[in-house]
């Protein structure tokens, strides 16, 4: 459809986008994976730019505790219960009825990302966990679909914007993904509702820059920022883009070919599901105990580590990698519990 030029005439008053770049927005379909801190603002931010049409992907629900950060969403989705696709679609409609939104929900694996990700001009990250970014990394190199990274921890964030061929892709950055167990996740060392919009927001620029036809804008650098110490600094990617990885240079899909990524087992006569990497990664069982002391009830020693993380869900991590999910025989559900506050 033709954009509204009233509505957007702000827009369209800054030169660098212009009539044409608002036209090109308009046209235009994204792809947003997960739609929590970082994926509320990048959908909310783009549908209120005049993207054309949207595509949400997310495998789970509000709670209240995601409401200091999340900003697409309020206490009625939290009583609704309602997957959160779908109430951020409801409230996108409400924002701009001229942009399509399609709600997908949905956990992204190997199996389904061709599918969930095809036919669209830009993916944009609002994950929470490396297994669904390395998905996205690969299906974007391989298909040859510019893609924004992003993530927040505490008060710091990261952006990098990848154009395949042309700049360095995230496993040039990250050759391989994290231990389970090694790196903070959100639920475990807690993120600042502005580190979300501050990242959100520039995910939403360098979406709308590449959209817009302007990837000179975009450069091969990676932004860092900490709010709390008001630190920023732009890392130069140029020297691993010319090395390239065996991802965008070599044509190398571990992730899509399922030759990485954790694999769900439902546990036989037990209501439990077992989370393991496919490669197996050993664990610092120390170090995680005392950062999931701040989730819930720990109980560890030399060899697992217990923690009750909600009403009814235990985790058992082992010194392997291996998690065993008590409390649920949903294995899309297990997977998300220990992306979520163990990592991959």
């Amino acid at each position: 459809m033709p954009f509204d030029p009233e509505r957007y005439s702000r827009q369209v008053r800054f030169t660098p986008l212009g009539a044409a770049g608002q036209e090109r927005l308009a046209a235009a379909c994204v792809a947003v994976v997960g739609c929590g801190a970082l994926g509320s603002v990048v959908a909310m931010t783009l549908v209120r730019a005049g993207i054309g049409r949207m595509r949400i992907i997310d495998r789970d629900v509000p709670e209240a505790s995601n409401l200091p950060r999340q900003f697409l969403f309020d206490e009625a989705d939290v009583a609704a219960r309602l997957p959160k696709a779908v109430a951020a679609a409801r409230h996108l409609e409400r924002i701009n009825g001229a942009c399509a939104i399609e709600p997908i929900v949905a956990d992204l694996t190997a199996v389904n990302v061709t599918r969930m990700l095809s036919g669209v001009d830009l993916l944009v990250d609002g994950t929470d966990n490396f297994e669904a970014r390395f998905l996205v990394n690969e299906f974007a190199c391989r298909e040859g679909i510019p893609w924004v990274h992003g993530g927040a921890i505490g008060a710091e964030g990261r952006v990098l914007s990848v154009l395949p061929g042309t700049t360095a892709c995230l496993r040039c950055l990250i050759p391989e993904a994290p231990a389970p167990g090694a790196l903070p996740t959100c639920d475990t060392a807690g993120v600042l509702g502005p580190a979300a919009l501050v990242v959100g927001a520039v995910e939403a620029a360098e979406a709308i820059k590449i959209l817009a036809g302007q990837h000179e804008r975009v450069g091969n650098r990676l932004l860092v920022c900490d709010l709390w110490d008001n630190l920023w600094r732009s890392v130069d990617l140029a020297p691993l883009a010319v090395r390239g990885c065996p991802t965008c240079r070599e044509g190398d899909f571990p992730w899509l070919e399922g030759r990485a990524g954790t694999q769900a087992t439902v546990l036989c006569g037990r209501d439990a599901v077992q989370v393991a990497p496919t490669a197996g990664a050993a664990l610092e069982l120390g170090a995680l105990a005392t950062r999931m002391a701040g989730v819930g009830t720990v109980v560890a020693n030399p060899w697992i580590v217990r923690v009750t993380v909600e009403e009814g869900i235990e985790l058992a991590v082992f010194a392997d990698g291996r998690t065993i999910v008590s409390g649920t025989r949903d294995e899309a559900r297990a997977r998300a519990l220990v992306a979520r506050y163990v990592g991959n």
